[in-house]
């Protein structure tokens, strides 16, 4: 496998050896060793499968106290995925990784705890699936509005299909609950 920093260096772009043929492919999704290797070392306990169309966006969510780091990754279609620091104190805070993630690339993220996490369907659907180091807690859940102009994330997309609750989450200045740098 080959892992790629990003300009946050917490987040980790990873590209799985794929093996394939004329009948198809094979990929290890999650191999223990190698991905402790690189800091991803926290059991996972729980995955998540969500299926979305184009124009959907999701996010940008984070649980504060109970964080989760989450491996996330597209079965089938295409969308931009985003990570962003939202950690009090963090050298980092506020700003944002984007990587689109496909069925063809198989590309993963690794957005570790502390971090908020979305991203919008560019294809006509899309399978995204979460491997998760902590359980969902509604209680703990924390959104973030998606355009928020201090975090300036370039979505590609001015009308996304958003939940009422993604639609009028506050701006990433007014959330009093943030986790703290080097405490997640």
């Amino acid at each position: 496998m080959n892992v790629i920093s990003t300009a946050i260096p917490e987040v980790l772009i990873i590209e799985p050896r794929i093996v394939g043929d004329s009948r198809g492919f094979f990929l290890e999704t999650y191999q223990l060793e190698r991905y402790t290797t690189h800091g991803i070392s926290r059991p996972f306990v729980q995955d998540n499968l969500s299926r979305s169309g184009r124009d959907v966006l999701r996010g940008l969510h984070f649980q504060n106290p109970m964080s989760q780091g989450k491996l996330v990754s597209v079965a089938r279609g295409r969308v931009l995925d985003v990570a962003v620091d939202v950690r009090h104190g963090s050298p980092t805070f506020g700003r944002h990784v984007a990587v689109e993630l496909d069925d063809e690339n198989r590309r993963q993220l690794w957005v570790p705890r502390g971090f908020a996490h979305g991203f919008v369907v560019l294809s006509d659907t899309a399978d995204f699936s979460y491997k998760c180091d902590n359980n969902y807690s509604p209680k703990d859940e924390i959104v973030v509005r998606w355009n928020d102009p201090d975090l300036a994330i370039a979505w590609g997309i001015d009308n996304p299909s958003l939940s009422a609750r993604d639609s009028t989450a506050p701006l990433l200045k007014d959330i009093a609950r943030l986790p703290r740098y080097g405490e997640v």
